[in-house]
Order: C-alpha cells, then structure tokens, then sequence
C-alpha cells in the first residue's frame, strides 16, 4: 500500500540570533570606547586673566543697570504709597459724609413715619382757620425741599465715596506691581553681584596678583587720558582769557546779569564739590542715597541737593536735567554719564577726574573719568 503524501505545511527555518548578539557586543564595545575617550579628554580650557576681568566688570556693569531698575522701581512704589495712603484717608472723610447724609434720611423718615400724613383736603377742614392752613402747607414744602436736598447729598456722597474707592482698589493695585518689580530688580542685583564673587573666588593667588596688575594698568592709562583733558582745558582756558583780554573787557564776558548767574552756578558747584569730598571714604551700597552709604546716582542727587537744586533719583533721569555739555568742556559740579545703558554717573572734579561710588566693595572716591566708557555729560543748574 503506498504511503499517504503529508498534508503539513514546511516550518519556516528559524535564523540564528548569533548575529544580534554580535551586533550588540560591537555596539557596547563602541559605546565604551566613547566613554574612555569622553572620560579622557582634555576640560575646557580656564579662562585667561583678561577675560576673567572683562567678565566681573561686565557683571558689575549689569549690576549697576539692575540698581537703577530697583531705584526706579522703588521710587515708583514710594510714591504709589503715598498716593493709596491719601486715597485711602479721602475715602474715610468720604464714607464720614455718606454716613452723616444716611443719617439725616433716618430722622425724616423716621419723623414722617410717626407723624403719619394727611390728604391737603382733610388738612385744610381740620386747619383752625384757612391762614393756618397755608401756613402749615408752606412749612411743609420746606420740609419737603430740605428732604429732597438730604436725598441729593446722600446720593452725591455715595457717588463719590464709590468713586473714590475704585481708585483706591486701582492704585491698591498698582502698588502691589510695583513692589513686585522691586523685588525683582532687588533680586537680580543681588545675582549678578554673587556671580561676580563667585568668579573672583575661585582665581588663585597668582591670578588675583595678575588681576590687580591689569587693574593698575587700566588705572594708568585712564590717568593718563584725564591728564591730557586737563592740559587741553588748561591751554583753552589761557586762550580764553588771552583773547577776552585783548578785547579789553579783562577776564568777564556778558553783561552784568551774565557774570552773576555764572558766579551762582560756580557757588552752586562749589557746594556740590564740597559735599562730594565729604562722602569719599563712605562705602558704595545699591540702593543707598546716604548719609552713611550711597550708590552713584545716590550720591550725584544728594549732592546737588546739598547745593540747593533737586534732580532725579535715577541716571537715566539724571541726564535728562539741564543742559548737554562735551566732555571738552565740563566744569566742577557737572555729571558724567557711563556705558551704553547709562547705567553710572560720577561728579566731575576738574583736571579730568571725578568723584564717584564706584561698585560694591568699593568706596566713594576720586577716579579718572576715562577709567569707563564716557556716554555724555550734563550740567544741572
């Protein structure tokens, strides 16, 4: 009997995995290889000294931007204070009012509710005579026009407290933004400051000896600058008088008028000056307008009040006051203005120096003026 022909489907050849296994042992032998070689390559190569020196006085110089965010912050949310503090005391002689007029309301009401109220015909019948009558109706229309008038100054006084409380509520919440922008700038000088110390902390004694050296340097040339500018405004000014004198009118120019409001702007300088030297030694704190302690537009705006005028607390207003001068031609009690975002500001001295509150760490002193980048001067009175 022949044999019956399988009817069973050929199982399909099943490969071997010895090739995966193969494929992963390479893929963790390169995997391992890259990690030796990660594991033994060269760090990233230590900043030098000169960058290390541009870094702290950039992040000194972003301090510097954040103090005067935080200062304007500040002065915005002091003067928000005091304008919810006066809304606030507006609104309580407001609902004073208002309650004096609800008042006034209640004893009409209550008087008309005990005296009830008559028709005019039953009135002019129980009246003791007709004369008595019009008498009485006449008082009582003047009770009623004072009734209304209670009415009208209840509702006037209503309409203003309410009015006045919306603008409390409004201000109550500006103030609250404001102080969230101070803490905010507060915060971000106090970053940059630490990141500044934080690089400076970790240079070794060797590099903090080359940073002080490049320091001195940087301080030479910016004297060296200051020297030329003061013998240029020397030779100018010899010019000057050489040539008002051959004019004949001696070292005065102008009229008379002009010859005293230029000794009020030097006596008003003076004063500046005067108190300028008086702070140097004090140390620079953001924020701080004295006496113990100041920050550079701290210093500039106590200065020139102690001379009689009042300027801005920041120096992005501070260079908005008076008049624009080039550095060619400043005088004792003028501000210089620094860097790009203007961001610093000193009292010029004369002989191209200044008095100034540097940074922190740092305390008011004398400096040249080109020991930063100048953006412009003004002179405020």
């Amino acid at each position: 009997m022949p044999a019956l022909a399988s009817h069973r489907k050929p199982r399909p050849r099943v490969r071997s995995a010895a090739p995966v296994v193969g494929l992963t042992s390479a893929a963790l032998a390169t995997v391992t290889l890259l990690s030796s070689q990660s594991a033994t390559a060269a760090p990233a190569p230590k900043p030098s000294i000169e960058d290390v020196q541009r870094k702290v006085d950039d992040l000194y110089r972003q301090a510097g931007t954040a103090t005067q965010k935080y200062n304007q912050a500040k002065e915005a949310a002091d003067k928000q204070r005091t304008k919810v503090d006066t809304l606030l005391e507006d609104v309580a002689k407001r609902t004073a009012k208002l309650n004096d007029a609800r008042r006034t309301l209640g004893n009409y009401a209550a008087a008309q509710y005990r005296d009830g109220a008559l028709a005019p015909t039953a009135t002019f019948f129980l009246a003791d005579n007709p004369q008595s009558f019009f008498d009485q109706t006449h008082l009582m229309n003047r009770m009623a026009d004072r009734q209304q008038q209670a009415v009208d100054e209840f509702r006037t006084q209503q309409a203003k407290a309410s009015k006045q409380r919306a603008q409390a509520v409004e201000s109550l919440e500006t103030l609250t933004e404001s102080q969230t922008a101070l803490r905010t700038s507060k915060q971000n000088v106090q970053n940059k400051l630490t990141e500044a110390r934080t690089l400076l902390s970790k240079l070794t004694a060797e590099e903090k000896a080359r940073l002080a050296e490049l320091e001195r340097k940087k301080e030479a040339e910016a004297k060296r600058k200051a020297e030329e500018l003061a013998k240029k405004q020397a030779a100018a000014k010899k010019e000057a008088e050489r040539k008002a004198k051959e004019s004949g009118g001696g070292t005065e120019t102008g009229s008379g008028s002009g010859s005293d409001s230029g000794s009020s702007a030097s006596t008003k300088a003076e004063k500046v000056l005067a108190f300028a030297r008086a702070q140097i030694g004090k140390p620079y704190v953001w924020g701080a307008t004295g006496p113990s302690s100041y920050d550079c537009s701290g210093l500039t705006q106590a200065a020139w009040k102690a001379a009689g005028v009042d300027i801005p607390r920041t120096t992005w207003d501070q260079v908005n006051v008076g008049t624009r001068i080039a550095t060619a031609d400043l005088q004792p009690g003028d501000l210089v203005f620094f860097y790009d975002d203007i961001s610093h500001v000193g009292i010029y001295k004369g002989d191209g120096m200044m008095i100034h509150a540097p940074k922190p760490g740092a305390n008011v002193r004398e400096e040249s003026i080109y020991y930063m980048p100048i953006y412009g001067s003004v002179r405020p009175a």
